[in-house]
């Protein structure tokens, strides 16, 4: 890694968000009880550090207090050669944080509006299940809470190559076709009905006997089809109109290739097995890929100042900026620890802080120690993280692309980057100091 500059690109003027309608108020910290320059200092020096050490080119951070935005700055530069610096309008790649915010609201309107129960059997609603007999029991409050014994995760990539690493052409082609019209990539549209394949196989994977915490993307491949079965609407635009346009989250969205942003987006990894190219502008994760970048698990594209609205929605307990999204009632569940007797401490959908978190040290714990019980929010493979706490009224969000060039890379998890950024915003106080 060469040339592995910092540049830290400080605060954009305030103005340049507030100018927007649809824009969060801003406050400075001392408003809030922090101190300012405490918090600047750790912040730059734990940035610094973590680009210096190969933990991620580039990076911004994002804290909320009380709804009004404390901090945000951008760090270094999209890659490692040093010619882009990071801005605070970037578009990055948020991976599994699409779970909790594409599906999972979804999800929580239609309990809501009591076309899902929690409760009954998953295959009441998802009628390949009735016949599998170790799946037709399980109920959504097991799956959204990891705790259905679901298969971890397919590779459904292994399904599209050769043994040579050449493409099946049965699956994907280099040219758009009235079959193959589901784009992963430039130049590479995937089968039409691979998805249906993608579902059979699913539906015929095994689960765990034993009723335990075990973590699995599964359920959240077929929840975009089980929405649009609920809802009549297309999934990605049932998304936009409920949630993304109503919160003036313009960013927020799937393919963004396909979109008019005017954010850049932030690249990925060099991938050598199926694009063969630098991942930019289109999903990272190759399941969400082959479905044609619009997936539950992975997928959705986000600046850090649209994402953090869709968190105060959440904070708030179903509410934001006066309009209520969803009821306090199901957003409350939903972020509650569901199966604590199993050692598990998933709420639905949402992560939650390690069981007896706040006696740990920061190097062991998940996320900030002082991080409330009451806390949820959730991680990204590509190094991404997003975190809420009704309680201290905080939203703090990191974007990163960790996984450049190579996935390989695993500097942010072994240097706990993320929980030390965020552990700062716990212990600013201005009081004490």
């Amino acid at each position: 890694m060469k040339n592995l500059l910092f540049v830290p690109i400080i605060l954009i003027s305030w103005c340049s968000f507030a100018q927007e309608n649809d824009s969060l108020p801003f406050a400075h910290p001392s408003e809030m009880g922090f101190d300012s320059i405490h918090i600047h200092s750790k912040i730059d020096a734990i940035m610094t550090s973590g680009i210096k050490k190969g933990a991620f080119p580039g990076a911004q951070v994002l804290a909320a207090k009380n709804g009004r935005i404390i901090f945000h700055k951008a760090y270094g530069f999209h890659t490692y050669d040093s010619l882009r610096p990071v801005s605070l309008a970037d578009v990055y790649d948020l991976a599994s944080v699409t779970k909790i915010t594409a599906p999972l609201p979804a999800l929580m309107k239609l309990v809501d509006e009591k076309k899902l129960n929690l409760d009954v059997p998953f295959s009441t609603y998802w009628k390949p299940w009735r016949k599998r007999k170790d799946k037709k029991d399980l109920t959504l409050r097991e799956i959204l809470a990891h705790q259905a014994g679901l298969q971890p995760y397919i590779v459904f990539l292994s399904k599209v190559l050769k043994k040579n690493g050449q493409l099946k052409k049965r699956f994907v082609r280099r040219k758009a076709h009235k079959r193959f019209q589901k784009q992963a990539y430039d130049s590479l549209y995937v089968k039409n009905r691979f998805e249906q394949k993608v579902q059979r196989i699913i539906n015929r994977s095994k689960v765990s006997e034993e009723k335990k915490y075990r973590y699995s993307g599964l359920a959240f491949l077929i929840f975009p089809k089980l929405i649009e079965q609920l809802t009549g609407e297309d999934y990605a635009t049932y998304l936009r109109k409920n949630f993304y346009d109503p919160l003036g989250a313009k960013t927020l969205c799937f393919n963004p290739k396909k979109k008019t942003l005017p954010n850049r987006i932030v690249p990925t990894e060099i991938d050598t097995l199926f694009r063969h190219a630098l991942t930019q502008n289109w999903v990272h994760d190759e399941n969400a890929a082959l479905l044609g970048g619009v997936s539950g698990n992975a997928g959705l594209f986000a600046s850090a100042h649209d994402l953090a609205k869709l968190l105060l929605l959440y904070q708030n307990y179903g509410a934001f900026n006066g309009k209520r999204y969803l009821s306090s009632a199901v957003v409350k569940e939903f972020i509650s620890v569901q199966y604590p007797e199993n050692e598990n401490r998933r709420g639905l959908g949402f992560d939650k802080p390690l069981l007896g978190n706040d006696t740990l040290a920061l190097k062991d714990a998940y996320p900030a120690p002082m991080a409330s019980p009451e806390s949820f929010g959730h991680s990204g493979f590509t190094g991404t993280f997003v975190w809420a706490d009704p309680k201290d009224q905080l939203v703090f969000i990191f974007l990163s692309n960790r996984v450049h060039p190579f996935r390989s890379h695993r500097k942010l998890y072994e240097l706990n980057i993320r929980t030390a950024l965020h552990q700062v915003f716990y212990g600013s106080g201005i009081e004490g100091k």
